[in-house]
């Protein structure tokens, strides 16, 4: 049996799950508005471990949300997991943020375009296929009327920038699922799961989360 804890905090959204092959047993999970990483993080992992009625050393690997997303969530996200990947003495996987939020989605037909709020307009967004495959890679962008106008299919957006996104982007071909707003660890249960079988791992070392922009300090 392969256990593997994953763990996001890219956004407001403080998730942590524990996956037996791929499917995940146990998630606890925040969303709050001041950002409560810190406190919730490691209480939620030792809760999970203790209610799966497993060990910390029968964790094949640990799984973190590499961003983009928010500077301070993901050193909190990463910083623990790498933690834990040396003591454990166990390999460490990387989850793309918009990947695993683009998974909460159903079946469709379409295209899906997961956004992370940025600041004032900006989004950082992906664009994935029905099959959930990536076809655009991640970028920060300016939200306008122009954007996506050339896209024919029906796109459906996802995260917590729809509300200021149906200000701007108003074509009849877009969908908003107001449900989807944050990435969850659920969803990273049956990535990890995969790309441990794959040996998919990168090194605890040297890991740094993705950024994609330089943080900017508050004046």
């Amino acid at each position: 049996m392969t256990y593997i804890l994953n763990i996001e905090t890219a956004t407001k959204n403080c998730s942590v799950s524990l996956a037996k092959n791929g499917e995940t047993i146990i998630c606890k999970e925040i969303a709050e508005q001041g950002y409560s990483h810190a406190e919730k993080l490691h209480v939620f992992i030792t809760e999970i471990i203790k209610e799966a009625g497993v060990l910390m050393s029968d964790l094949k690997a640990i799984a973190v949300s590499q961003g983009p997303g928010s500077y301070t969530g993901l050193r909190i996200g990463v910083s623990a997991a790498k933690g834990l990947c040396y003591a454990l003495e166990i390999p460490l996987i990387a989850i793309d943020t918009l990947t695993s939020l683009a998974n909460q989605v159903k079946q469709i037909d379409g295209l899906i375009v997961p956004m992370i709020d940025a600041r004032r307009m900006e989004v950082y967004s992906a664009i994935f296929n029905s099959n959930k495959e990536m076809i655009r890679e991640v970028q920060a962008e300016i939200l306008t009327e122009e954007r996506f106008v050339n896209q024919a299919e029906i796109i459906y957006f996802i995260g917590d920038s729809n509300e200021k996104a149906k200000e701007v982007l108003k074509k009849t071909n877009f969908i908003f699922l107001d449900e989807i707003v944050f990435p969850s660890a659920n969803e990273m249960s049956a990535i990890s799961y995969k790309k441990f079988q794959n040996n998919d791992f990168v090194d605890v070392a040297y890991f740094e989360p993705y950024y994609l922009k330089d943080f900017m300090f508050a004046k």
